[in-house]
Order: C-alpha cells, then sequence, then structure tokens
C-alpha cells in the first residue's frame, strides 16, 4: 500500500522554531496552553503518520470531509466525515487517510501546562454533526484566524493572543453543548424556514449538498422545501447555496493567500475549471481577475 508522510497538493502548514516555543512558553499567558504546528490538508490520499514512541505534545485532527483512521492503545478506528480526535502525548500512534475515500482534515498540536485538561477520556472519535444551531461555520472561521495569527507568531502579542484563542477552538470540541447551546439561547426561535436552511448551508458551506439533503434535515420533499424557500426569498435553495460558496470564496481569495485551486477544494468544488466558471458567472470576472481588482484596489 501507498504511503506518503507529507507533501499535498493544497496543503497548509505553520511551525514556529522550538527554541522560540520554549522562550515563549515561560510566559504563563502562552505557557499555559500554547500552539506548536497548524495545518490543513485537502483530500489527501495516502496520507500515513506513525509515531511509535509518541510525541510530546497532543494533536487533534477535525475531519470534514471524506474518511481516515487511527491506531491507539492496540486499537483501531474509523475516523469519518464531521468527527475529531485528540490524541494524547506520550502514547504510540498512527493515523492515515482512506485511500478510496481520503479525508479533508484541519489539525493542530498544542502544548502547556494545561494540556492535560483539554485532552478526553475516551479514545475513539467524537462526532460533531452539522445542524441548525451546530455553529461549524463559526469554529472554521477561528481555525483561519488562529493560523492567521499564528503567521505573526515571531512576534510575541500574536502568539498571546493565537494561545487565548486556542482555548476557544479547543472547547468547541470538549465542550460542544456550551458551545451550541449560546448559539441556540442567542438565536430566534421563531426564525423563518429560509433564515435556518441558509444558517445550515453555511455551516455546510464546505461540503457538496444536494436539494434532497437540504430538504431531510427540515424534513421536507425536495420539491416542498424549495417551493417555500423560494417563496420566502424568491431564490432556489441550490442557487442560493452557491452563491454563499461564491460569497466566501471571495473571502478566501481577498484575505489569504490560498490558491484558486485550493479555494475550489475547500468549499466542495471538486474541479477548478467548473469553480471558475460558476464564480465568473456569479461575480462577473473570474477569480484571478478578482484577486488582481482587490489587490489593486488595496
Amino acid at each position: 500500500m501507498m504511503k506518503i508522510k507529507e507533501g499535498f497538493r493544497g496543503e497548509r502548514v505553520l511551525s514556529l522554531p522550538e527554541d522560540l516555543l520554549s522562550t515563549y512558553s515561560k510566559d504563563p499567558l502562552i505557557g499555559n496552553l500554547y500552539l506548536r504546528r497548524i495545518g490543513f490538508f485537502p483530500h489527501v490520499k495516502y496520507h500515513y503518520i506513525q509515531k511509535n514512541n509518541g510525541c510530546d505534545y497532543a494533536m487533534l485532527i477535525y475531519c470534514t470531509a471524506g474518511e481516515g483512521w487511527y491506531q491507539i492503545h492496540g486499537k483501531t478506528y474509523t475516523v469519518k466525515q464531521n468527527e475529531y480526535i485528540i490524541i494524547p502525548p506520550g502514547s504510540p500512534y498512527a493515523f492515515g487517510a482512506n485511500n478510496d475515500n481520503p479525508w479533508t482534515i484541519y489539525w493542530i498540536h498544542f502544548r502547556g501546562k494545561l494540556c492535560a485538561n483539554f485532552l478526553p477520556s475516551f479514545p475513539n472519535p467524537q462526532p460533531i454533526q452539522p445542524g441548525n444551531s451546530s455553529r461549524m461555520q463559526e469554529r472554521l472561521d477561528l481555525f483561519e484566524e488562529i493560523y492567521q495569527c499564528f503567521s505573526m507568531g515571531y512576534i510575541k502579542e500574536y502568539m498571546v493572543y493565537t494561545s487565548l484563542s486556542l482555548y476557544r477552538f479547543l472547547g468547541s470540541f470538549i465542550y460542544l453543548e456550551p458551545y451550541r447551546y449560546i448559539n441556540v439561547a442567542a438565536g430566534n426561535k421563531d426564525s423563518s424556514l429560509a433564515s435556518k436552511a441558509i444558517h445550515y448551508m453555511q455551516e455546510n458551506i464546505h461540503h457538496n449538498m444536494t436539494l434532497k439533503q437540504l430538504a431531510s434535515n427540515f424534513k421536507y420533499s425536495p420539491s416542498h422545501f424549495s417551493a417555500l424557500f423560494q417563496k420566502e426569498t424568491g431564490v432556489s435553495p441550490i442557487n442560493y447555496f452557491i452563491c454563499l460558496k461564491i460569497q466566501k470564496a471571495c473571502q478566501y481569495i481577498e484575505l489569504t493567500d490560498m490558491k484558486i485551486n485550493e479555494v475550489a477544494i475547500q468549499l466542495g468544488f471538486e474541479e477548478t475549471a467548473y469553480f471558475s466558471r460558476v464564480f465568473t458567472k456569479v461575480m462577473g470576472i473570474s477569480p484571478s481577475e478578482y484577486r488582481k481588482k482587490e489587490t489593486n484596489r488595496k
């Protein structure tokens, strides 16, 4: 079986020198909980890592598409879409992608005096299913914020903010119910179907969603759901979902250094050419032209 330990198309990885991290760890605002490394791997076929002696850091892996597996304490677990694992320091482990349906993962390495407080008592993957109050997109937005801030980590103030943000990011996994309850308590329980559907679309912005999948989440037939949604918005559900994807694509193109093909993969488009056609249809210009225009504007 082919195995690749690193080097994937569309991957993003950031790290800081160990000497600098060691210095930072003496600061209480950093040393209690801090990031060692952070990355995003899209659709990584043949991905494989094995650590026979474990590591001196904990690792969170959040699977948002496809499947993978990992081995720890003599057992092998399947990691599916919308599931996460946290691998504790000091434990031998191995993990990798399902080669027939390779995973897309967000991952972080973290350390600190309080690291043990963020380790689960269970080794099996934990689910985070999308829903009306799941706040999944907010979690990914926070990941991007941490990623960008960590990229400035040679400046201590940015590293402090990264560490403080890391509490909330890890808390959104480990304290899932409180994280979701805040959204329910603050939200309008009498929201219209369209408002709830749009929120659900935003939560699933990185995935492909059919009309049938959208409708089934709200327990309607596709035709009835489409009619109700269009009556409220004047737009079909799928067209609205596509517009949301392109809106998100504009943010990635304007605010990050992601390549166009990486943006396409991030938003669930299997072909970059198709993504470019859809983007051009919605925005009136191609993704590369949009980036050039926004760069010049700034």
